[in-house]
């Protein structure tokens, strides 16, 4: 994330100071969920409800986490190539641009299933986010062959 890239201290009045003294086991363990939260965008409460779920689930508690937050709506947005960065695929859900076989779904929240269809709304294609995407792609596939 570029946050991370331009200024690789924490965020704060005495951010920059850290160097000074070691940070803890709460300090890291911390800091790495804030990186979480702040990656995906997601709220400390439904970061605290995918860990309950993760732990539930059957395999390692972290992999089960990310495999939650990455099956969330805005995240496969995202990976799919239809937005540039995570806040903007918040925004194309929230505004009905996206469906989920053939249902708009404007939550970005949203766990899609493994089977399900995620595609752009028919009114939407033509709109100058998803051209762009679209001509993306084309461009990359292009580069592989």
């Amino acid at each position: 994330m570029k946050y991370f890239e331009a200024r690789p201290y924490p965020p704060g009045q005495h951010g920059r100071k850290t160097s000074r003294r070691n940070i803890g086991d709460f300090g890291v363990r911390l800091l790495e969920k804030q990186k979480l939260r702040w990656y995906y965008d997601v709220s400390e409460r439904q970061l605290r409800r995918y860990w309950d779920l993760a732990v539930r689930s059957p395999g390692r508690s972290g992999e089960e986490l990310l495999t939650l937050l990455e099956t969330r709506l805005d995240s496969l947005v995202l990976r799919a190539g239809l937005a540039p960065s995570i806040y903007a695929a918040r925004q194309y859900v929230n505004h009905g641009h996206i469906t989920v076989d053939d249902r708009k779904v404007d939550i970005p929240s949203y766990l899609v299933k493994p089977g399900q269809s995620v595609a752009v709304r028919d009114r939407s294609v033509r709109m100058q986010p998803f051209v762009a995407a679209a001509e993306g792609a084309t461009a990359r596939q292009a580069g592989r062959s």
